[in-house]
């Protein structure tokens, strides 16, 4: 993504040949979406090719009214990832880029020098990838293991850092726009001491980018190996989640058969049961890493403001850190009777 996000620079009066000379070469937009997913985005999100670019101008003329500050990117590709996270609802488009924007500026530990090098031992470390293949539905799985951290190395930040970067690089093809991404969680050896760093601070933080500050869809979240102290976890994590993505959960515990279900072996390495091969996690990080470029340049175009209004801030950054330590506190005695 790349263009000025000088608002006053982007929507000049109509026969103002002059003012156009000044005005910054935004790249083109070319679909690329094949003619089913063109017909699958008309079926489930509401977008219509036709007025596609019409759609984009509306959120381009609402970011640039109500929120001139907001340094955002407002190229036709950046902008129409927000409209079909939000089935090209105008108003819950735009709330979601402000969300995106305030997410990034509420979590400096997550955001601050945010690029592939900086997270390369949580690459190495294999505890995020994404699979070589699709499922049946077009999507990409995002495979998570929790048990290739150690806590020692790094914080817990630094995983979600590598987390974010991957949900960047997938939403870039239209086609991850679309079709939306599946996770799969393998919760193997997962011990007390790890489980007490995903406390309610971080779980609200997660949640609240994944659902309401990412223009991602998340189809469906595959949970295998979980051992019993997930239970704890899962209280922590449900209050914050919105009922539809709640359902989306699946807990297969050992249960490969049913996870099969979900996600078929054809496209799972052998350690879930797959028929792939082996889990080999370097394709991604070689990719992931070859972008850094790429990343610096896209979000050198999300300036922040110095200053925001309480009208900017559509979701809460700053939870109340006092409370979450409170409510840390009291689910502990749950985590231990769990595990």
């Amino acid at each position: 993504m790349s263009g000025d996000s000088d608002c006053t620079r982007t929507s000049p009066s109509a026969g103002s040949p002059s003012d156009n000379e000044f005005l910054p070469d935004r790249p083109k937009y070319v679909c690329s979406l094949s003619p089913d997913l063109i017909t699958k985005a008309r079926e489930e999100l509401q977008e219509k090719p036709e007025w596609r670019l019409r759609d984009v101008q509306a959120l381009r003329d609402m970011v640039c009214k109500d929120y001139p500050s907001l340094g955002t990117c407002l190229d036709d590709a950046f902008l129409l990832r927000f409209l079909r996270a939000r089935k090209f609802d105008y108003d819950r488009a735009l709330q979601l880029l402000v969300n995106y924007h305030t997410c990034r500026r509420s979590w400096p530990e997550v955001f601050n020098n945010l690029k592939p090098s900086a997270i390369k031992p949580v690459l190495e470390s294999g505890f995020v990838t994404v699979l070589p293949c699709l499922d049946p539905e077009g999507r990409h799985v995002v495979c998570i293991r929790p048990d290739r951290w150690t806590p020692s190395n790094y914080p817990i930040t630094e995983n979600i850092r590598a987390i974010y970067l991957t949900l960047e690089k997938l939403i870039q093809s239209e086609e991850t726009q679309v079709n939306g991404i599946v996770i799969l969680a393998d919760y193997k050896g997962v011990s007390l001491s790890k489980a007490s760093h995903f406390g309610p601070f971080v779980a609200k933080k997660v949640i609240g980018i994944l659902q309401d500050g990412f223009p991602i869809r998340i189809k469906a979240v595959n949970i295998i190996n979980e051992p019993r102290i997930f239970k704890g976890i899962f209280a922590i994590i449900k209050p914050f989640l919105k009922e539809k993505i709640a359902n989306r959960f699946f807990l297969h515990g050992c249960d490969l058969n049913s996870l099969h279900q979900n996600i078929p072996p054809v496209i799972l390495p052998e350690e879930y049961g797959g028929t792939s091969g082996k889990l080999d996690i370097s394709a991604w990080n070689e990719l992931l890493l070859a972008s850094e470029e790429d990343f610096l340049h896209d979000f050198s175009q999300l300036v922040l403001p110095c200053e925001s209004s309480p009208h900017d801030m559509l979701v809460s950054g700053d939870a109340d850190e006092k409370q979450c330590d409170d409510s840390l506190r009291g689910m502990k005695p749950q985590l231990y009777y769990c595990y």
